[in-house]
């Protein structure tokens, strides 16, 4: 896809804090730090659209950008290990449970495992919990350049494993370092925007 332009909207604290918009939105998911803001980044062209940290919940409310004025990537906050109190976890938990089960623009989400590890208990959750809700869902491994290629393939056939993955839903390497698989997640945004 042709980036010609991307720009922050807006940050929401809940469902009715969204942009009152009818543009396609995809959001990407996973847990805190696992580089949500980089591959939006990457996505975009751009250095620093999405703010990144090397402190695991940095991202702290649902924030929008809008892509070629035509749709919405949506960078949620991250689950599972955050460096903030038990309270402000539960907040974002509710919150982005709302805006994934409430909201009608939503056309599908990314979410993002680490590709050194296998899927965490909250990946499985977060998977399981965009199946039952029948949200369509790839999942991008990432950081693979942390990892000769072979073993990434291998951990790649850990992590379909951990996440027995429905029907056609897609599962590929990224890293933000080399930009691998940038061009095949932006055919998957494409397929579902249009």
């Amino acid at each position: 896809m042709k980036i010609t332009s991307a720009e922050f909207v807006t940050s929401a604290a809940g469902l009715d804090k969204c942009p009152a918009t009818s543009r396609p939105e995809v959001a990407l998911a996973g847990r805190s730090n696992v580089g949500k803001s980089s591959l939006l980044n990457i996505l975009v062209n751009r250095k620093r659209l999405a703010r990144t940290s090397n402190t695991p919940g940095r991202t702290q409310l649902i924030n929008f950008f809008a892509i070629n004025d035509s749709f919405h990537l949506v960078d949620l906050p991250g689950y599972g290990f955050a460096k903030v109190p038990a309270h402000v976890k539960a907040r974002w938990g509710k919150m982005v449970e709302g805006y994934l089960a409430g909201r009608e623009q939503l056309c599908g989400v990314i979410l993002l495992v680490d590709v050194r590890h296998k899927p965490t208990a909250d990946d499985r959750q977060m998977y399981d919990w965009l199946k039952h809700y029948q949200i369509p869902t790839a999942v991008v491994a990432t950081k693979a350049d942390k990892l000769g290629r072979g073993r990434a393939m291998q951990n790649l056939q850990v992590v379909r494993k951990a996440l027995p993955l429905a029907g056609a839903d897609p599962l590929l390497l990224f890293s933000a370092v080399t930009r691998q698989g940038r061009d095949e997640v932006w055919s998957i945004i494409e397929e579902w925007i249009k």
